[in-house]
């Protein structure tokens, strides 16, 4: 029987981040959980498909755009389960147990990571400690998190609209809180833009862009105040 999980990894640009991205799959392979790794890339203009290709990974070229690149990863899977995994987020070596038993044991549920950023930043820890409430308490993790769901469940849901911002909160609130948990591994993702904006001026940012979308602005307006 073929393993039942495919990967899929939106990129753009990601070479810097990739190589230890790939890394660590690795474990997931040992167990038998990885039928494929496919890397959709958005016309990167460094080495992120050679990184990629050499990885083993399919690679697949698309429009730019993360949602855009989500739809077709998930249409070119063929595992029964999809795990969606952004480009520059790591998962913990634990990932691969906690993934197996959810698989076995909840096939209606989806599932994503608790978040780590990779930082040794005191202004990290205040972050993954807020974005965990939230993603707890609200059913709302973020991208960085990954998403772990059967591609029945995906389908049910109709999958990741395609839309320019939010396409991880819509997919999100479309599935429910009921039927969303938190596995206990990490996702350990970059913390570059925080570092490079400032911890709190970029978290409160992107706290007012997702107050907005909720309050109904549309993911067109706002991907225009988002970089």
């Amino acid at each position: 029987m073929p393993a039942p999980l495919s990967i899929i990894i939106p990129a753009l640009n990601a070479a810097g981040d990739l190589p230890l991205v790939l890394e660590s799959l690795l474990v997931g392979l040992e167990a038998g959980l990885i039928r494929e790794v496919i890397v959709v890339d958005g016309g990167s203009a460094d080495t992120t498909r050679s990184i990629a290709g050499s990885a083993g990974a399919t690679v697949l070229e698309c429009a730019p755009g993360r949602a855009k690149q989500l739809r077709a990863g998930a249409a070119a899977a063929r595992g029964e389960w999809l795990l969606f995994l952004h480009a520059d987020t790591a998962l913990s070596r634990d990932w691969a147990e906690r993934a197996g038993a959810h698989m076995g044991t909840r096939p209606g549920m989806a599932a994503a990571f608790r978040l780590k950023y990779r930082s040794d930043a005191r202004e990290a820890r205040w972050l993954e400690r807020r974005a965990n409430r939230r993603a707890r308490w609200m059913g709302l993790p973020y991208g960085d998190q990954g998403l772990l769901i059967s591609r029945e469940l995906y389908e049910d849901v109709d999958g990741h609209p395609d839309v320019p911002l939010m396409e991880d909160v819509m997919l999100a609130r479309a599935l429910g809180k009921p039927r969303l948990v938190i596995l206990d591994a990490e996702a350990r993702t970059s913390a570059a833009k925080y570092e490079r904006d400032g911890w709190r001026k970029r978290a409160w940012a992107n706290a007012w862009l997702l107050t907005r979308f909720l309050m109904g602005a549309r993911p067109e307006d706002l991907a225009k105040a988002y970089r």
